[in-house]
């Protein structure tokens, strides 16, 4: 599995607008091979902060979807509005148990 997470931060009032742009894309994202998560989250401790949460089966999928249609939409929307730079940090994982 491999797992990626993402924070950046915007204007407080760009906020709503960068989370609307990631809910609009979260079907697509969800639909392509080798995805299994993608949760975006609005930080509880400030009104400027974004976290996404992508979950897939490989590398390589992920890869596939940085060079996808719905990554540059959404890249085309939200630089303009990060305010720092983003952190990206992506780790290999392995499922050791899933329960329901």
């Amino acid at each position: 599995m491999f797992i990626a997470i993402l924070d950046f931060e915007t204007a407080a009032d760009d906020r709503a607008r960068a989370l609307a742009q990631l809910e609009g894309e979260r079907a697509r994202v969800r639909s392509m091979p080798g995805n299994l998560a993608f949760r975006v989250y609005a930080s509880r401790e400030d009104e400027r902060t974004v976290t996404v949460v992508h979950e897939w089966t490989d590398q390589s999928s992920f890869v596939t979807y940085l060079a996808s249609d719905a990554f540059a939409r959404s890249n085309a929307v939200l630089r303009p509005m990060v305010t720092g730079g983003p952190v990206s940090r992506r780790f290999r994982a392995e499922l050791v148990e899933a329960v329901a």
